[in-house]
């Protein structure tokens, strides 16, 4: 049996706040990893993994610490190794036959949408965004086979809720959308490729 770390992140409204509740989380538990830093508009991330228990201890010390300003959770036990790959920044290409697309207003959510999507069907995780760039949103690419894609779609957007604002698939993307979707993302930085 393989063990996955438990990941969390926590989406504070004030930096000060996200400061002292990530002060607070390493202080309560032994993390294996805890990364924080601020994303636009003015938000703050505390990003930590380790054991189940540890992540939910620091979970508590952070709620206890600046609970009125946590905008948004998300707290996996188990979380999948796609997107841990991919909250690293991890880009997949994917020729499968279609491309889904989920867009959220947090980041928290946007992650809850691919841990639940992957798991839930057979899909690669094409590309995670979140918050910089994005006023604070979030959005996910899967690609597979239309009905997997279908199915990650729903599953991943059922599970985000309020947090959701849009949902897509495309069932053939034509290939100069998806030559677009494997650069960078933004707009500057495609058009400048074109350019050149």
């Amino acid at each position: 049996m393989i063990i996955q770390p438990a990941l969390a992140l926590l989406e504070f409204q004030s930096i000060a706040a996200g400061i002292v509740a990530g002060d607070a989380m390493v202080k309560r538990a032994p993390l294996d990893l805890i990364k924080a830093g601020t994303v636009q508009p003015g938000k703050y991330l505390v990003l930590i993994g380790g054991q189940v228990a540890d992540v939910e201890e620091a979970i508590d010390a952070a709620r206890a610490a600046q609970s009125g300003t946590l905008v948004d959770i998300v707290f996996l036990p188990d979380v999948h190794p796609d997107v841990v790959a991919a909250v690293a920044g991890a880009r997949r290409t994917d020729d499968g036959e279609a491309l889904g697309i989920i867009e959220t207003t947090t980041v928290a959510a946007v992650i809850q949408a691919a841990d639940a999507g992957v798991k839930g069907a057979l899909v690669t995780i094409r590309e995670l965004r979140t918050a910089d760039g994005l006023g604070g949103k979030g959005y996910l690419l899967f690609g597979g086979k239309v009905a997997d894609v279908e199915a990650a779609v729903a599953i991943g957007s059922a599970r985000v809720g309020g947090q959701l604002i849009g949902e897509s698939v495309i069932a053939q993307l034509h290939g100069e959308m998806r030559e677009n979707l494997s650069a960078d993302g933004r707009f500057e930085s495609v058009v400048r490729s074109k350019e050149e």
